[in-house]
Order: structure tokens, then C-alpha cells, then sequence
């Protein structure tokens, strides 16, 4: 990569890719070129690959662990985190992955989650996985856990991104998932290896970025591919609206979606506009950009099957702002449950309100976004005999 090369053909170099169109938003629409300049999948059997929703659990022991469980278990998502120093200090060759730390009962915590369908993933640093991945992989295939979060791995040199790539194959073959955190820039290996759900490489909530940078995300770093943002919620240090967090599990595309980063079980208060996250699945059939200027705002709609899914975002200023529906089906009517944020006569503490109407492909919607606000939509058809139960919408700002 850094010298001359001296080679005898046929021989094969990298891609180097260049995206022109019309809009920013085409851009995003077309990024399914960098998986498909990947070799096709080389993994025999995909059925354990599973995408889904995961929680970090923020104290290390076995009963926050098994809490976090439940929370998962009661808001449709599917796996949790051990992040770092569940092995002990991770940033040194001396650190042992084999090894648990004495608050964890490793083995319980992944019995438990299964008895409840959560599946366990862990952190495993660069130091511990240049030293004993070989080692390592096998062994927490025995423990059961679902996938191993890449902690700090080198990867700008040719000598590092090729083991970075051979770690995933290893992890493969031992039926691991993998999400690479950090600086890591994705490639669109997620073709070939699919147990690569998602990487970092974002400057995402461990950094409580404001809402303009938000806004610039999409037509820039997520043209590249997946990236875990790792969403908070209830965070007091987050810089936007909690109908922004809502929406950037829309915008910010990854089959492994971190949620509730920063969060605890016990910091939830029953918030209505939370079951927006439980039907929120994490991989699509299409996605279509409705609107968007880096810097202004950002506006993705997503269907799974019949159903769509819908995030907005402002900047820091807010804005006026408008979805269209003519991607919805002709002829069907759907319900819309429309998450903005609130004045102070809503009464929790994220302020944030429901709105459910009648809508159809004719209409567009009308929203009115805070400054660092945003707006999460869920649209689901409606049978005729539904249609009494919801006011149809008359075109007013939101």
C-alpha cells in the first residue's frame, strides 16, 4: 500500500469508486455499489446470521446483565452487551478474553438470555484478539455467545485490513457475529462475509455530536455502509430532541442497531413513543430518500414488507419540512404514528407526542421541526373495518 509494486499479471487491485447524481439523496440510494464490487457470500450456511436490537449492559455483574434481559425481552430486541473490562483492563497484550471477570457469571447470563431469546455479545479489544483469537473464538462459541464486538482494531495499512478481514472469517467459522467499532472504515465485506453486520466508524452518540453534524451524516460517511451510531435516549448530555434519537434509527442504517447506549433499564418511565423502537426491525426491502441538504436536514423512509418507516431530522436551527406519501401504494389507506416533540403540556419527561392518523398516497405531511428536532413515522395498512378508528388527516403542520 506504502511501496512500489512489483507484480505479474492477471492481478487484481481495489476498487476505487466514484458516485455522481442529481441529489444528495441519490447518492445514498445507489451506495448498494460498494457491496457489489465484494466477492459473493462465502458463507455456506447464513441461518444464524440474525440482525436485530442490542442493549449494552453499563454495570458489569450478573444481575444488571440479567435486568437488561428483561428490558430486551419486554421491547423486542434481541441481544446484549458486555462492553469493555469484562475480561479486566483490555487496553494491554496481558489481558486474557478466556477469563471473566468474578462480578459476571458468564455462563448463567447466556443461559438466561436464551431462556428469553436475548443473545449475549461481547467486546473483545484489538490486544486481546492479535494475541488469541484462534483461542478465543472457539471458546466463546462453547459459552454460546452470539457475536464479538472489535474493540480499537489497527486497519489503515494493508497489513492490518487484511487481518481485520481474516478476523471476521475466523469468527465465521465459529458462528460469531461481528461489529467493528472505532475508526474502522467500511468496504463492503458484508457481502462476502455476512456475519459482519455493522462497524462504527461514525462520530455518533459516545461522542454527543449535535444536530447539524447529523444532518451531514447520511450523504457522506453512511454512503459507505452500515454504521452502529449507538443511539442513546435518556441521556442528559445528548445536544437534540428525544423525537431526533427516535428518528436516527431510521437514518442511520445497521442490522445490529445499538439503542439506549448510555441507558439503564431503570430510566425508562413507560414512554408512549417507545414502542416506535420495538417495531422498528433493522433490515429493509427498500429505502427511498425523501428528502435532504447536508447540514439542513434529512428525511428516509424504509419498508419492511408492507410496512414503512419513517425518520426525519433538522439541524440545530429546525425547519419546515414536508414527507410526501406518493411511495405508499395507491388505492390502500394506512395508519400513521407520527413521534415529534411536544410542548410542556406533555406530560413525560421526554415530551415527546403521538399522533396516530389516517393517511393515503395522495397526501403530503406537514411538519414543523425544533431546532436539533425530528420526526419518527411508522405507517401500517389499515383494513376498511380500521378506518373509524382514526381521524383522516386535513393537511395541517405537525
Amino acid at each position: 500500500m506504502y511501496s512500489r509494486t512489483d507484480m505479474v499479471t492477471p492481478y487484481a487491485t481495489p476498487w476505487k469508486i466514484i458516485l455522481l447524481a442529481e441529489t444528495a439523496g441519490e447518492l445514498l440510494e445507489n451506495n448498494d455499489i460498494v457491496l457489489n464490487l465484494n466477492s459473493s457470500c462465502e458463507v455456506a450456511d447464513t441461518n444464524w446470521i440474525k440482525p436485530g436490537k442490542i442493549m449494552r449492559s453499563t454495570v458489569l455483574g450478573t444481575q444488571e446483565a440479567m435486568e437488561c434481559i428483561d428490558f430486551c425481552e419486554q421491547h423486542n430486541m434481541q441481544y446484549i452487551l458486555f462492553d469493555w473490562k469484562w475480561y479486566g483492563p483490555a487496553f494491554d497484550y496481558a489481558s486474557d478474553a478466556t477469563k471473566v471477570i468474578p462480578e459476571i457469571d458468564m455462563r448463567k447470563v447466556v443461559a438466561y438470555g436464551k431462556s428469553k431469546n436475548i443473545g449475549v455479545w461481547l467486546y473483545v479489544n484489538h490486544h486481546a484478539l492479535e494475541k488469541q483469537a484462534s483461542e478465543l473464538f472457539p471458546t466463546l462459541e462453547e459459552w454460546g455467545i452470539a457475536g464479538v464486538k472489535f474493540g480499537f482494531v489497527q486497519f489503515k495499512t494493508h497489513r492490518w485490513a487484511t487481518w481485520v478481514h481474516d478476523l471476521v472469517k475466523l469468527a465465521a467459522r465459529y458462528h460469531l457475529m461481528v461489529n467493528i467499532h472505532d475508526e474502522f472504515r467500511p468496504s463492503g465485506f458484508s457481502r462476502t462475509y455476512p456475519n459482519l453486520l455493522t462497524q462504527e466508524g461514525i462520530c455518533g452518540n459516545e461522542e454527543f455530536p449535535d444536530a447539524t453534524h447529523n444532518t451531514i451524516l447520511p450523504f457522506t460517511r453512511m454512503i459507505n455502509g452500515a454504521a452502529d451510531y449507538t443511539i442513546c435516549y435518556y441521556d442528559k448530555r445528548l445536544k437534540t430532541t428525544h423525537a431526533h434519537q427516535l428518528a436516527a434509527s431510521v437514518i442511520f442504517y445497521s442490522p445490529l442497531m445499538t439503542l439506549f447506549w448510555y441507558d439503564r433499564p431503570s430510566f425508562y418511565s413507560g414512554e408512549k413513543e417507545v414502542e416506535f423502537f420495538e417495531t422498528l426491525p433493522t433490515v429493509f426491502d427498500d429505502t427511498k430518500v425523501i428528502s435532504g441538504e447536508p447540514g439542513k436536514s434529512a428525511i428516509i423512509a424504509r419498508r419492511s414488507a408492507d410496512e414503512w418507516f419513517v425518520g426525519g431530522i433538522t439541524n440545530n436551527k429546525g425547519s419546515d419540512e414536508t414527507v410526501k406519501l406518493n411511495f405508499l401504494e395507491k388505492g390502500k389507506e394506512y395508519l400513521a404514528r407520527i413521534y415529534t416533540d411536544g410542548d410542556v403540556d406533555i406530560k413525560s419527561k421526554t415530551s415527546v407526542r403521538c399522533t396516530y392518523v389516517r393517511i393515503d398516497s395522495s397526501q403530503t405531511l406537514h411538519f414543523k421541526l425544533k431546532p436539533s428536532g425530528g420526526v419518527a413515522i411508522h405507517i401500517l395498512p389499515l383494513l376498511k373495518s380500521e378506518w373509524g378508528k382514526y381521524t383522516k388527516y386535513k393537511g395541517r403542520t405537525i
